[in-house]
């Protein structure tokens, strides 16, 4: 069978969440399937090029503009024309007219939540209102449409079936994301010094992968840090990725303490695999996210040995089973308290790094794939059955 996958921005240098899904799922068919043949269509602007072409995947760069016209216009005339029988897509939307059987991984329904529009409140950079106004628009149709939905968690697969009313559809399936193998402990004397002084990385810190986006908590986390430097004796920072000093300065003037700015180090985009090195020296990596439908991050702090504080809400106990420290992320007292225990308690530092590793342990990508293989195998059953 001939299947097309996209994943428009999977060679642009800095990747994100979905890309990096995108990106693994396609390295890992690469290695276990050599039957079906594939198309992986991509952006033909970027220049990472992560992924090569085999004797049965093709890379089609395929030009089509601003990213709703490539999805609705280019990408289904081109899978057209190279005779795709099923449309993989990866990034929750899909286009709308096509006769080609899809399967849509719609990764969350947050920006449809009415939970989740109050948090925001006209907050978010207009990429992401832009963002989460196309997906408003195009995710309902293409749940119908779909022959396959795949989502990343049971909470995930769960709140879908509810809010469009498929809960039980044999269509929606859990498949779990996985994470990569490079994360784990950095012990390499060199390495941790390469790492460290690349991001300037302080002696003791916290990681906390922030962004803008409302419910990664970003001011809560950082009630909670300011709160902490209050009741320690010890010069802790908190060490933040590819974040904007003045965005930043707006949230610390909210919440009252200005200075913390001198408390945080912005360690600009990070390079995947220099991640574990970052992952390896933290005291503690912090996620108290208000929503999240996975969080590959957690996994890869614990393949790296880190001590994890994350939340009670959606998807989160799920994926962190036992293996993290649980708050209620709406209630910064609680993570700072979390944040003081595991510093005091050796014992509970040591079982969450125990529990992490093994917890870590029972997700992959090359789970992920083999049973998107499985999916296919299904797919094309029917195509034959129909065909006959």
């Amino acid at each position: 069978m001939k299947i097309g996958i996209e994943a428009q921005r999977i060679f642009r240098k800095k990747k994100h969440g979905m890309d990096m899904v995108a990106l693994e799922l396609i390295r890992n068919l690469q290695i276990i399937d050599h039957e079906n043949e594939y198309v992986v269509f991509v952006a033909p602007d970027e220049d990472d090029r992560v992924i090569q072409e085999t004797p049965n995947f093709k890379i089609v760069r395929l030009d089509g503009g601003f990213y709703p016209l490539w999805e609705q216009i280019a990408l289904p005339r081109a899978a057209k024309k190279e005779g795709c029988q099923v449309l993989h897509c990866t990034s929750n939307t899909a286009p709308l007219f096509t006769s080609i059987p899809i399967i849509d991984i719609l990764h969350d329904i947050i920006y449809m939540e009415h939970s989740y529009l109050k948090i925001l409140k006209g907050t978010g950079t207009p990429y992401q209102k832009f963002g989460n106004i196309y997906r408003k628009m195009i995710v309902p149709r293409i749940v119908r449409k779909s022959k396959v939905i795949t989502t990343v968690s049971h909470f995930e697969k769960n709140r879908i079936g509810e809010f469009f009313g498929i809960k039980g559809d044999q269509r929606l399936k859990a498949v779990y994301n996985g994470f990569s193998a490079h994360f784990k402990p950095t012990t390499d004397s060199v390495e941790r010094k390469r790492v460290k002084e690349k991001y300037h990385l302080p002696d003791h810190f916290f990681f906390f992968l922030g962004n803008t986006d409302p419910k990664k908590n970003t001011k809560g986390t950082l009630k909670a840090f300011s709160d902490f430097l209050k009741q320690s004796t010890v010069d802790y920072k908190l060490v933040m990725l590819d974040y904007d000093r003045s965005e930043l300065e707006k949230i610390l003037a909210e919440i009252g303490d200005p200075g913390l700015i001198e408390k945080i180090v912005l360690t600009g985009y990070v390079v995947n695999t220099d991640l574990p090195g970052i992952y390896s020296q933290c005291e503690i990596f912090l996620y108290p996210s208000l929503r999240e439908s996975f969080g590959i991050p957690m996994l890869e702090a614990m393949g790296c040995g880190a001590p994890v504080i994350t939340s009670t809400t959606s998807s989160m106990p799920e994926v962190a089973g036992d293996a993290a420290f649980l708050i209620d992320p709406f209630k910064p007292e609680e993570i700072t308290a979390a944040i003081i225990r595991i510093l005091a308690d050796n014992q509970l530092r040591a079982e969450l790094i125990r529990k992490g590793f093994v917890q870590a342990a029972k997700f992959s990508w090359k789970a992920m794939a083999e049973q998107f293989v499985e999916i296919y195998r299904e797919m094309e059953s029917e195509i034959k059955l129909k065909a006959n």
